[in-house]
């Protein structure tokens, strides 16, 4: 595998995620978490910790940034590729009225790029 294709590869699940986000497509994000990948926040002052399947029912109970009429607001800030088998990606995307920043770390397994785990802080 060279270098480019493993930068597209990143690149490739990153706007899979954001595309999810958007969409609140569950499935969308099941293709890009690993099934045991962790999710995590500590902005207002306490630790919040979340499993795959806690945070895509919380996809699913909510309308999307889509249905709610909301124009599209991604970014991809960074991705860097640690190794043949570890990246890491930083975004911004919202969920109005929060705009997110969303670091990303992944893991490539079974020929794929997966999240194995989300680091997120918001402001209103």
């Amino acid at each position: 595998m060279t270098d480019s294709s493993v930068s597209q590869g990143v690149r490739t699940a990153v706007q899979a995620y954001l595309d999810a986000l958007y969409l609140g497509d569950v499935e969308g994000f099941r293709s890009v978490f690993h099934p045991r990948a962790q999710l995590y926040s500590a902005t207002e002052g306490k630790l919040v910790n979340l499993d795959v399947e806690a945070y895509l029912d919380l996809v699913a109970s909510r309308p999307s940034p889509q249905e709610k009429g909301n124009e599209r607001q991604d970014e991809v800030l960074s991705i860097s590729v640690a190794s043949p088998t570890t990246a890491h990606a930083r975004v911004k995307d919202v969920y109005l009225p929060k705009r997110f920043v969303d670091d990303l770390t992944f893991v490539l397994l079974d020929g794929r790029w997966q999240i194995v785990s989300k680091v997120w802080h918001f402001e209103i």
